[in-house]
């Protein structure tokens, strides 16, 4: 009867792929597009909506701020894809922001990079999902109650498929990232020439007014200022996953460093065009977009209960004419899928990541492991639960979750472009060809440049969102910092108290093999077997006295069958078997400190779950406190009943002793 787990298991997955079939999971640009970029591609659906969100606090006054906010973000984006560019032409191992600032700024700045992007990674599923589901509510309004549970069956979609294998999910992305790319793209150009020819678009809500946060209204001076960088760190979520190509190099195909940064040129030409496209439209056709609802006036219907359109939304209603026209619903399934599918940038960054990181013992080993489809199965699913802890733990509100979220990204940011300035720094002084040296400033202008902004950035936006909360990413940055620390310390002292001493290996001066004994059966008698045919220096059999009546049975038949092995018999008022035996073992250990002793522990091996509830916990108990006892050395017997054997039940007990056999 095959095993039901592992035929689900195989559903979901599918077949293992042998470790030579690896080199096939490699992409072509064309597919690395989709997988490594996605999530900066789709940010743009929902940037544009958080400047506008954060601007309309101090009502519609402050929208003319909206084009210059904007444009920051681009020449910001521009910066950071030309930057990250050179990281992966000078690092294309796949480190990524990790690789530069360990190399380069030494192991304390990596760690604080590292821990700055799993957060990124885990935010990016959370964010990236919840965004899409706002969408796919804007179309379906009543599935609005069910918020969170749909966005928990997306993660688990999500997990499932790219436990599946990198180029297959690749695939499966790729249709939507394109249809989403294709029709934001005709969105604005259709737009664009609607406003050329005296046709601009108007929003739903152009004609609504805004009522002003208390203490919102008529800022000036430092307020201002303050109002208009929230914004602006608010839009910089556009620039989220734009790290994810420099940490994926290894995926791409030869030759690797070259499509990584073509691929990433393409990622922030697009970005780009359409983020610009997207917030030209949105104040062209005056969107109105508020966090409640109830500070819209004219808001159709109960503010309390019902929800806005998402901006994307309204402009593709504005443009193609209405709610109920195909390509409204055209531009709303396309932004669904490719926000939900932008958490595979997550998806295939985040198991990297840790591998890699697992690789310099910085976190369990386990992570460093591929899994039967050669993907990094581990961290897929670690990924998955901590971002569905989070959709749960915040309702789902992009809102809510997406103030988490760009503190790290920028942290890596700055570290790596810190890094790069200095690894061009060390590249200087080792050239003399002046083309060289030509192209070596120009590179570190670039990243100099980068570092600059960047930590600029982080600075807005660790004052902005704060109190929004962004503390709790400062709180976890230093805990992820601090276990990778102990981790990499614990595997450090193992492998210290591991290394093998001078002099080859040590035996030990004698052997004493300690059989324990419940009753007389034939796993006893294999297990008396067994350690007889090691030729220990003693061989002691060794129970523990329960009651009078068992005692005195099990000594009658043990000389019955003239068993040649001394019966110990420790007595144990209280019945603890396991403290009788460990005192026992301890004060054979003090008699013959020098010695090893060998303990054998019969045990029953059985092939359904619920029978290992009746057998073996006395076994299971000894073991675990016998691991922990030096110079002791267990050895399980197992003897296979036959519920172990259901494929081949007659090769069961053929090699044991029989019922009437003599150990001698």
């Amino acid at each position: 009867m095959p095993d039901v787990s592992i035929s689900f298991k195989r559903w979901i997955v599918g077949r293992p792929l042998s470790s030579d079939r690896l080199g096939e999971q490699m992409l072509p640009k064309r597919i690395a597009l989709p997988v490594f970029a996605s999530d900066p591609l789709s940010s743009v659906a929902y940037a544009t909506q958080e400047i506008l969100l954060v601007l309309t606090l101090g009502g519609l006054a402050y929208l003319h701020l909206a084009p210059w906010v904007a444009a920051a973000v681009v020449v910001l984006l521009a910066v950071v894809v030309l930057s990250y560019r050179q990281v992966v032409q000078a690092y294309p191992s796949g480190g990524g922001s990790y690789e530069v600032a360990s190399r380069n700024l030494g192991p304390w700045a990596g760690l604080v990079v590292a821990s700055a992007l799993m957060v990124d990674y885990v935010m990016t599923v959370a964010v990236s999902v919840a965004a899409g589901v706002d969408n796919i509510i804007s179309a379906v309004p009543s599935l609005g109650p069910y918020r969170v549970v749909v966005n928990l069956g997306f993660v688990v979609l999500l997990t499932a498929m790219n436990l599946r294998g990198v180029r297959e999910s690749g695939r499966l992305f790729a249709v939507p990232t394109y249809l989403f790319i294709a029709g934001v793209l005709a969105m604005v150009a259709i737009g664009l020439l609607q406003t050329a020819f005296g046709h601009a678009p108007v929003a739903e809500s152009a004609g609504w007014q805004v009522h002003a946060e208390p203490g919102q209204l008529g800022l000036t001076g430092m307020a201002l200022v303050l109002l208009t960088l929230r914004a602006f760190s608010s839009g910089c979520t556009a620039l989220t996953g734009a790290e994810a190509i420099s940490n994926g190099v290894p995926a791409f195909r030869p030759p690797k460093a070259r499509n990584a940064a073509t691929t990433m040129a393409v990622m922030g030409g697009l970005s780009i065009a359409m983020f610009a496209g997207i917030t030209a439209l949105a104040l062209i056709a005056d969107v109105r977009y508020t966090e409640d609802a109830c500070q819209l006036v004219g808001f159709p219907g109960n503010c309390a209960t019902g929800s806005q359109r998402t901006v994307i939304a309204q402009i593709a209603a504005a443009v193609f004419g209405g709610t109920d026209t195909v390509m409204f619903f055209y531009i709303q399934a396309a932004t669904a899928l490719i926000l939900i599918l932008a958490a595979n940038t997550a998806f295939n960054g985040f198991p990297l990541l840790a591998a890699i990181l697992a690789e310099h013992r910085y976190l369990p080993r386990q992570l460093h492991t591929r899994g039967d489809r050669l993907a990094f199965s581990n961290g897929i699913v670690i990924l998955a639960v901590v971002a569905g802890a989070l959709i749960y733990a915040f309702d789902g509100s992009v809102t809510r979750l997406i103030q988490l979220y760009i503190l790290g990204v920028f942290t890596s940011f700055t570290l790596s472009q810190a890094g790069m300035v200095r690894h061009w720094n060390r590249e200087l002084a080792g050239v003399s060809d002046p083309v060289q040296r030509r192209r070596i400033h120009r590179s570190r202008a670039i990243n100099a440049v980068g570092a600059c902004l960047t930590s600029l950035v982080l600075i807005v936006v660790l004052v902005t969102k704060f109190s929004h909360g962004a503390y709790l990413v400062v709180i976890a940055m230093p805990v992820l910092y601090a276990m990778m620390r102990g981790i990499r310390r614990h595997y450090d002292r193992v492998a210290r108290e591991l290394r093998p001493q001078p002099g080859g290996i040590v035996l030990p001066s004698r052997t004493h093999a300690v059989v324990l004994v419940s009753q007389l059966h034939q796993p006893t008698l294999r297990a008396l077997g067994y350690a007889k045919a090691t030729r220990p220096d003693t061989l002691t059999s060794l129970t523990v006295k329960i009651s009078e009546e068992e005692e005195s049975a099990l000594r009658a038949e043990w000389e019955e069958r003239e068993i040649p092995v001394p019966l110990t018999v420790m007595a144990s008022p209280y019945r603890d078997i396991t403290g009788s035996v460990l005192e026992y073992i301890a004060r054979l250990h003090r008699e013959h400190p020098e010695d090893l002793i060998a303990v054998y522990i019969p045990e029953y091996v059985v092939g359904h779950w619920w029978e290992n509830l009746l057998h073996n916990q006395s076994a299971l108990r000894l073991k675990a406190r016998l691991l922990f006892q030096r110079g002791v050395m267990v050895t399980s017997v197992p003897w296979q009943l036959d519920s172990s054997d259901r494929v081949h039940p007659q090769q069961v007990h053929h090699d044991s002793p029989g019922a009437g056999a003599k150990v001698g």
